[in-house]
């Protein structure tokens, strides 16, 4: 039950977006085994003054740069954890056409307990 926050910089057709939302939830599926149709996902979009990036790490980021949340249960492994990161590179790369370069991604483990998915319930505690 992965949730993501995706911030990028504004101006990208709706296309583009939704691209973007199909190969994370293919990566999702591929290397979190996610349920079908747990989509939980929003993009910000930032305009140039409110979007800020450096080339920290060696990396080359262009403004086609996509900062990516991911928050899991903390249950998955750093091997799963390893080929999600491998997985999104590589699907975005196919479409929208996004240079691994540009995709920065962080995950944050949460326990069960601190999910409620609906209704007020603690669903997983």
């Amino acid at each position: 039950m992965p949730i993501i926050h995706i911030s990028m910089r504004a101006g990208k057709p709706e296309a583009y977006r939704q691209a973007i939302f199909d190969s994370l939830y293919r990566a999702l599926r591929d290397a979190l085994n996610v349920p079908e149709d747990d989509q939980f996902m929003t993009i910000t979009e930032h305009d140039a003054a409110n979007f800020r990036y450096g080339g920290a790490f060696d990396v080359a980021r262009s403004d086609d740069l996509l900062y990516i949340q991911i928050t899991v249960f903390n249950t998955r492994t750093a091997q799963q954890k390893k080929a999600l990161f491998q997985r999104i590179a590589q699907l975005l790369a196919e479409s929208p056409g996004i240079r691994p370069e540009d995709v920065f991604v962080t995950i944050a483990d949460a326990p069960k307990e601190n999910w409620s998915v609906g209704h007020g319930l603690a669903q997983f505690a």
